[in-house]
């Protein structure tokens, strides 16, 4: 990979993963966590684990369904 895009990919999953640790608003930590797996997912599909980032990027906004669900009961 050219290191201007691993650089990149690198500092948005850096900014994902401190910006969810920081944040207390559910719904913010969840747009964190989908910025952290955006900058995940390019370095395993470097990798050449096309059916891992396959799985990872069906799962991610799946999964962000249902936790918007569980948050939007619980607020209820």
């Amino acid at each position: 990979m050219i290191l201007a895009l691993e650089i990149a990919f690198g500092l948005i999953a850096l900014a994902g993963a401190l910006s969810a640790a920081l944040l207390k608003d559910p719904y913010a930590k969840l747009i964190a966590l989908g910025i952290l797996v955006s900058g995940a997912l390019p370095f395993i599909v470097d990798r050449g684990y096309l059916d891992v980032a396959i799985v990872a990027s069906l799962i991610a906004p799946i999964s962000t369904i249902f936790v918007l669900m569980a948050v939007r009961r619980a607020e209820t």
